[in-house]
């Protein structure tokens, strides 16, 4: 009886082995954000960029006022940073000429949503609503072509990640949260950012808060003092022959 036993749980790890294995080789050569993960299949956005390069992109969400968006900006054109922008479409559409501005600055765009909600709960038809709608408020404004997207509060399943590629879009989320909504101070933003930065991060700050802006100076230069580029999301990600981690690192197929 226990030969008998042992004799299936061995198939049934051999079974899951290849299963793994397969389902490696086909997402390998698909780019498809997807793990097989515990047994099952799980669609993945994109937390950070496994490269040899010091390479970090910072990007902000736009969802809620502009009182400290002019200095932000002052301050990444002084230091020479370029960053990715994420916009909900009524901020979009309440203040357009902050988007032509910081697209003027050189500076990414991609869409937050249409009206901020947890996508995970909105069916197919709600979620390209969500997509279309605020995608065009900013191509309307910079005559460019959205690619990015990051959902709102970081809230996804599959089927929001599956939407979204098939409509040309790469979902994002972030792998070190400054966590400057919660109106820390500039010292503690500025020190939590810098200590969990590496090769390839995605660094998460909001363009209204309290405190962003003062502490955004001290993490470019101790960031710059270890050696580290910064650069736009889009140019810092693989678009095609990748493959994700289960911790969401897109990895570079060799």
């Amino acid at each position: 009886m226990n030969i008998v036993v042992h004799g299936k749980k061995l198939l049934a790890a051999v079974c899951l082995f290849l299963a793994g294995v397969i389902s490696f080789i086909t997402l390998g050569q698909t780019g498809a954000y997807a793990v097989f993960y515990n047994g099952n299949m799980r669609k993945l956005p994109i937390y950070s960029v496994k490269t040899e390069e010091k390479k970090v992109a910072i990007s902000f969400d736009c969802a809620w006022g502009v009182e400290y968006t002019d200095k932000l900006l002052e301050i990444m054109k002084e230091e020479n940073v370029p960053c990715t922008f994420f916009m909900v479409e009524f901020w979009t559409e309440k203040y357009p000429e902050y988007v032509k501005k910081i697209d003027e600055h050189g500076h990414e765009i991609g869409t937050h949503s249409a009206t901020h909600p947890e996508m995970s709960k909105l069916n197919k038809s709600a979620i390209e609503k969500e997509l279309t709608t605020s995608s065009e408020a900013i191509s309307s404004v910079t005559g460019k072509k959205v690619e990015l997207f990051r959902p709102p509060y970081g809230d996804y399943n599959d089927l929001l990640i599956e939407t979204a590629q098939s409509m040309g879009l790469y979902t994002i989320q972030w792998d070190v949260d400054s966590l400057d909504w919660k109106n820390l101070s500039a010292s503690e933003i500025e020190k939590r950012v810098v200590s969990r930065v590496k090769n390839g991060s995605i660094v998460l700050f909001h363009n209204n808060g309290l405190h962003t802006a003062e502490a955004l100076p001290g993490v470019i230069k101790s960031l710059k003092s270890q050696g580290y580029e910064f650069v736009r999301i889009g140019d810092l990600i693989y678009r095609d022959n990748y493959r994700m981690a289960v911790d969401g690192t897109q990895i570079k197929n060799s």
